[in-house]
């Protein structure tokens, strides 16, 4: 059950006794650890082992169906928009004042818990405050800081690490049959993003974008540059995003459609079937806005890791390189740059990320970012 919970020994132990120990178990718990981390699948093998008889074997159809999320009394939220209503919130509440129906507990799984709304925090604060027996929730987020104190005083905390490199690489080859040398490329690329590892390892296109982005570090030569590469990494995350927000958009219309007995061929649909169809794209609109976000904040990340790499090799650190096929790329950058010019160009990328974060229009904040990322004309060292 605990297998897909990557270099997380001490977290397993914790989830573990709760499941076999009633004294230790408590009605909320709060999961945080940095993005790729594997908060998600902590969640449901928790959920999981409360369902299974045997506390756990992974194996059976308690087992499978928490993991899967469709177990009767396991209830996962993952918000896909850019933030969990107080409405969607209520309902939760409501669902969580019920017995469970078939297994010994019911849980609930929210997943992005730093999305909710104020509305929404207040409104679980009271299922929190007035526990039903037999009831967990679990909530993630990626630090105690996204969760508001008067809810993460609430909940029991299990602090996610980083895993190691050598542990997503190990997964990726014992799960998914990817090719070791291949494994730890993407292990070490997406910086034990355990996700966005397998990803990389499945899809060329993806290492391409990546390649495309890592590679602008030293393109940027002045101001016509800056504007250019920013215009740039815009078109990459859309591509990005849209690899398969189309594909998905319209199997969603598709179901949506035969769900109503509506004509998909139609050239007008009935007011109902309209007014079904516009929920669906502002719902796909809000998800395409938030996807957009996270994918251009995934490319900055990418960006960044090859400062910190030239960094790395000016201060002569014995500290692996997340770029180390890249190492020729990595060497110019250190060449042609001070260290307090790479250390400058790690703090402008991380505030494009927070402007982004708050709402920036992301091509602004990417155009500012891009004009601090200049290559000092004959710098070499």
């Amino acid at each position: 059950m605990w297998d897909q919970v990557v270099g997380q020994s001490q977290t397993v132990r914790t989830l573990s006794h709760a499941v076999a120990e009633p004294a230790a178990m408590t009605h909320a718990w709060l999961v945080t650890g940095p993005p790729g981390s594997g908060r998600s699948t902590a969640a449901r093998a928790f959920a999981a082992a409360l369902q299974c008889p045997a506390a756990g074997c992974g194996t059976c159809r308690e087992c499978r169906t928490a993991l899967e999320g469709t177990h009767a009394d396991v209830r996962i939220v993952s918000t896909e928009g850019l933030s969990i209503k107080v409405e969607d919130t209520r309902a939760l509440v409501h669902e969580a004042g019920l017995r469970p129906s078939v297994g010994g507990w019911r849980v609930i799984i929210v997943e992005d818990a730093d999305r909710l709304t104020e509305r929404a925090a207040d409104a679980l604060l009271k299922a929190l405050e007035e526990p039903t027996p037999r009831t967990v929730w679990i909530l993630c987020a990626p630090s105690l800081e996204d969760v508001i104190v008067t809810i993460r005083s609430r909940c029991r905390h299990v602090r996610l690490r980083t895993p190691p490199v050598a542990a997503v690489a190990d997964l990726l080859t014992r799960r998914d049959g990817i090719p070791a040398a291949m494994a730890l490329y993407a292990a070490r690329a997406a910086q034990c993003h355990v996700g966005m590892a397998r990803r990389l390892a499945r899809d060329e296109g993806a290492r391409n974008r990546r390649h495309e982005v890592i590679s602008l570090a030293l393109k940027i030569r002045g101001v016509g540059d800056a504007v250019g590469a920013a215009a740039d990494l815009a078109s990459i995350a859309e591509a990005e995003a849209g690899s398969s927000a189309g594909i998905r958009d319209a199997a969603e219309r598709a179901r949506l459609l035969e769900t109503l007995g509506a004509d998909p061929d139609a050239r007008t649909q009935p007011p109902h079937v309209r007014a079904q169809l516009a929920a669906l794209e502002r719902e796909q609109k809000a998800r395409a806005t938030r996807f957009g976000r996270d994918v251009v904040d995934r490319a900055l990340v990418d960006l960044m890791s090859v400062y910190r790499d030239a960094l790395v090799l000016s201060a002569g650190a014995r500290v692996e390189l997340v770029n180390a096929e890249s190492i020729e790329l990595v060497r110019g950058l250190a060449a042609a740059m001070t260290p307090e010019g790479l250390l400058g160009c790690i703090d402008a990328i991380g505030q494009a990320r927070e402007r982004i974060n708050l709402n920036v229009a992301p091509l602004l904040a990417l155009e500012a970012m891009a004009v601090a990322l200049q290559v000092p004309t004959g710098q070499a060292r």
